[in-house]
Order: structure tokens, then sequence, then C-alpha cells
């Protein structure tokens, strides 16, 4: 059975499974902010005649954002409560969703970004260390569903709204701004689930925060870890527009449609394999990894939507197994005032794959075009998925398994 921490019952008016529910929104919430600006990316492309470079520059403003929030404030809701950090991270998302719907230039985007990336590093260690706080056991489950479930709403709704909608670059924006609002409201009776310690300052020069229980295991998972999220980077920042380039088809609501199969399918996916040990997980992910990029580069070759879409269900199913495996295997492995540190260094690996190759790409682009950049960056990543499945060992005992 799952129990809470006796600190989850101090303050605040919510119920155990409600507060749980809250930061499963608010998770959520962030991840959906955060792929929002996918489908919207053509336009900013031919209103501010943006080439592929600078997308990629905009899309990973977000990441390195995000990154130094990682390094700075990851850790700091284990020393003075998970409140005041989640305030603070909402406060920042409300405030990049104003820029990005007031947006009127590559330099404003990019403002938007990197205030979205402070906010959704300061939320991710944060709201993601409560949910375990308030279920230790399911934690690690919810927080492997909360992304792929807001990155699906992010990506399907802008790109509907963007499609069909009017106020194409602004609507998607303003609703978010409606249900940031909401959730500091509710913030209010939130219980605090942590009692914090000493080292608040201190904890704010960039490090890294690893217990040492679970170095090995964090160690163990890096190589699958980082062609997942290297995939899922090329998605959210150039899939669009590989779609449109490989097939013709410019309608935003396909490029979103194809970065929502992706999450959806992993969502699905981490349900479906919860009850699996994590490593086991993990090597479902690589074979899954390896069959979807090929899939995806022979719709390419073809210049077919359709094979495209079917490569990115199965890359879904990769995505998902290795986001979730890599959580499964690590997270319990965190004391109670060790979990937003260890999940920030899980994120900094995470995001540093998710955005040095993307801009790769898009620096390599403009001299060996989209369509074989994109060779050659699912080639890389599905050679890093078969390095790992190769190297891969289940153990007699799966610590993510207890």
């Amino acid at each position: 059975m799952s129990t809470a921490s006796p600190t989850t019952q101090r303050t605040g008016r919510f119920s155990r499974p409600i507060a749980i529910a809250y930061g499963i929104v608010a998770a959520a919430l962030f991840s959906a902010s955060s792929s929002a600006p996918t489908p919207v990316y053509h336009l900013y492309q031919e209103t501010l005649e943006l080439t592929p470079l600078m997308l990629t520059v905009i899309f990973s403003v977000y990441a390195f954002s995000l990154l130094a929030a990682l390094l700075t404030i990851g850790s700091l809701s284990d020393f003075i409560g998970r409140k005041p950090v989640i305030f603070t991270a909402l406060l920042l998302n409300l405030l990049a969703m104003l820029a990005f719907a007031s947006a009127g230039s590559a330099g404003m985007l990019v403002l938007a970004r990197a205030v979205q990336g402070l906010a959704a590093g300061a939320a991710m260690t944060t709201v993601g260390a409560a949910i375990l706080d308030f279920d230790k056991t399911r934690g690690p489950v919810y927080n492997s569903l909360t992304s792929f479930i807001g990155l699906t709403a992010g990506s399907l709704v802008s790109g509907t709204l963007v499609t069909y909608a009017p106020l194409p670059t602004q609507l998607i924006y303003v609703a978010l701004s409606g249900v940031t609002l909401l959730m500091i409201v509710l913030l209010f009776w939130l219980p605090e689930s942590t009692t914090g310690k000493a080292g608040a300052w201190a904890s704010l020069k960039p490090h890294i925060a690893t217990p040492p229980q679970a170095r090995k295991a964090l160690l163990k998972i890096t190589p699958v870890n980082i062609a997942g999220w290297a995939l899922g980077g090329f998605y959210f920042s150039l899939m669009p527009s590989l779609i449109r380039v490989a097939t013709g088809l410019n309608s935003a609501f396909i490029g979103g449609l194809v970065v929502a199969v992706l999450t959806l399918t992993a969502t699905f996916t981490a349900l479906v394999l919860q009850k699996r040990a994590g490593l086991q997980v993990l090597m479902i992910g690589s074979v899954s990894l390896i069959s979807g990029v090929s899939v995806t580069l022979l719709g390419v070759y073809l210049h077919m939507a359709a094979i495209m879409m079917v490569g990115a269900v199965i890359t879904g199913i990769g995505f998902g197994s290795c986001y979730s495996g890599a959580l499964r295997v690590v997270l319990p492995l965190a004391h109670v005032h060790e979990r937003a540190g260890l999940l920030s260094t899980f994120f900094v690996q995470s995001y540093l794959a998710f955005s040095l190759p993307s801009i790769a790409v898009g620096l390599a682009a403009p001299s060996l075009g989209l369509s074989n950049a994109a060779y050659l960056y699912g080639g890389i990543v599905i050679l890093l998925a078969a390095i790992s499945l190769a190297a891969m060992r289940v153990p007699k005992r799966d610590p993510s398994a207890a």
C-alpha cells in the first residue's frame, strides 16, 4: 500500500487524493505550455521570416533557460517547501503566456521561451517531488504520465486552434493563461508536503545533486534516456517543418497531430507498462525507438505522411517506455529531502539531450537540407538505442521492481 509522508498532513484544505490531482494537473499544465508553440512555429516562420536555425534557437532557448533553473533552483523546494516555488513557477508561466500572446518579433519569442523555461525548470522538479511526497508508490508513474498528457494536450489543442479558430497566434496562450491563473488561486488550499531544511541559499549555487545510492542507476539509464529525449527534441522543434518539406502538407493541424500522436502513444505506453520492471520497460523502449525512427525515415524518403504517422506511433511507444522506465528505476532511490535534487539532475541530462542535437540539426539543415539532416539525426538515435540495447542487462534484482 502507498503511504503519505507525515508532512503531507500539516496544513491546507485539500485531501491527499485532491492534492495529488492538483499536482498532476499542474505538471501537465507546464508541459502543455511548453508544447503549445510547436504548431504555431510555421506561422512565426512565415510572418516573421524565420530561418530553420532561428526556429531551433527559439526552441532551444527554452531548454537552456530550463537547465539554468534546474541547476540553481531545481532543489530549492527541498529546503523552503514546495508551495513557494510552485507559486513562483506559475507566475512565471503566466508572464510567458502573455509574452507569447503579444509577440511580434523573434526577440520577443526568445524572451517568452526563456521565461517559460525558467517556469518549467522550477516547476517540474518541485511539482514532481510534491507528487512523490503525497504518494511515493505511484508517484513515479504519475510523474511519467503528466509530461505526456500535457505535451499531447498542448500540441493537439494548439494545432486545432491555429487551424480552425480566430487569433491563431494568440488564442492558445490566452487559454493557458486562464488555466494558470486558476492554478494560482487553488494553490492556497494545497497542503505543504515537506518541512524543509537549512541551506537554502547554498542550494542556489549551480550544482548537480545526485544521492549516492542513485548514481549507479542513473548512469545505467543514461544512454537510452539521451536517445529518447534527443528524438523528442527533434519532434517538438522541427517535425512540423519536416512534414511540410517531405510531403508538401502545410496544415498546422497535421504538424501538431504528429507530435500529439507521439506523446499520446507515450502516455498509453506508460500506463500499459506500469507494472513491468523498470529495466524491462527500458529495453522495450530501445527496440521501439529503433523501429519507430526507421519507419519515420522511410516515410520521409517516400514522401508519405501516413507512414510518418505510423512511425510516430511506434516512436511514441519508445519515448514513453524510455521516460517511464528511467523514472521508475531512479526516483524511488531518493529520500524525501533528496527528491527535487535528483529530479533536477535527471532533467538536466534529459534537456541537454533534448536541445543540443536539435540545434545541430538546425545548423546542418541549410547545407544538407532538412530531409538529409533528419536521416543523419535519426541514424544517430538508432545507433544510441542499439548500443543501449546491447549493453543493457536485466539484473537479478531490479531496484525499480520493488
